[in-house]
């Protein structure tokens, strides 16, 4: 797991985009030693004009004057223990966030940040948080309503990594993170999930969402062409 930064810390990014009115979302990169590798952050906005950061990471500053122009930082969630890397520093910079953590998650989250709250209450019945049934109560996701639609965020459950090259591509790939369609990565399987059952039930359950337009995924691209079809083709693959 890589070590979580102290302080504010800027790798490449790009810049914050709109999914819909109320949702933002960034791209940056991680470098490794064989090749970068991408992570998501997601920003919804509340009824009120509060943010909720999904899996946060530090920018520079004249993305973050949007970010705060957009609304007032109030959750910070640690989708999971692996995306603990820059909580320390948002805390930091913001000590009035909240944060949040799935509760298989808070022992590990808690070496970097005191988790404040598990199972949240935004304030706002358009966003949901839940803890993914079958994963060591180790990740969880989001359910954003809006007129336009529902977006499905996502942590690293679902890999959607794309035109990945050379040896960092192949691993990608071996590790199930990249590839030519969404998947299930393999690590993921291997070390967090516990109940194929629980999680095909689940993957199923938002498939039936008649107005699901979008999902997010930290690690990888956008989901918007047919994602009833792709949660279903997901759930498929576990036996």
């Amino acid at each position: 797991m890589t070590k979580a930064y102290k302080h504010w810390k800027v790798q490449p990014h790009d810049t914050l985009s709109h999914v819909d009115d109320d949702i933002l979302t960034v791209v940056g990169r991680l470098r490794m030693p064989l090749g970068d590798f991408p992570r998501r952050m997601t920003v919804v906005r509340l009824t009120d004009s509060r943010l909720v950061i999904w899996s946060a990471m530090a920018l520079n500053e004249t993305e973050m004057a949007k970010l705060e122009a957009f609304g007032h930082p109030a959750f910070l969630v640690v989708p999971n223990d692996h995306h603990r890397l820059d909580a320390k520093a948002w805390k930091e910079r913001y000590p009035q966030l909240q944060v949040v953590a799935p509760y298989g998650s808070r022992a590990k989250v808690e070496e970097v940040v005191p988790v404040d709250v598990m199972a949240p209450d935004f304030g706002d019945a358009r966003v949901r948080f839940l803890t993914v049934p079958g994963t060591r109560e180790r990740e969880a996701a989001l359910l954003v309503s809006t007129s336009s639609g529902t977006t499905l965020v996502l942590n690293d459950l679902v890999g959607n990594i794309r035109r990945k090259s050379g040896i960092a591509g192949w691993l990608l790939e071996l590790a199930g993170f990249a590839g030519n369609s969404a998947r299930i990565p393999r690590i993921v399987k291997l070390n967090m999930v516990e109940d194929e059952n629980a999680l095909r039930a689940q993957l199923s359950a938002w498939a039936e969402l008649p107005t699901l337009k979008t999902i997010l995924v930290s690690h990888g691209d956008v989901i918007t062409y047919h994602p009833r079809q792709t949660l279903r083709a997901l759930a498929r693959t576990l036996p």
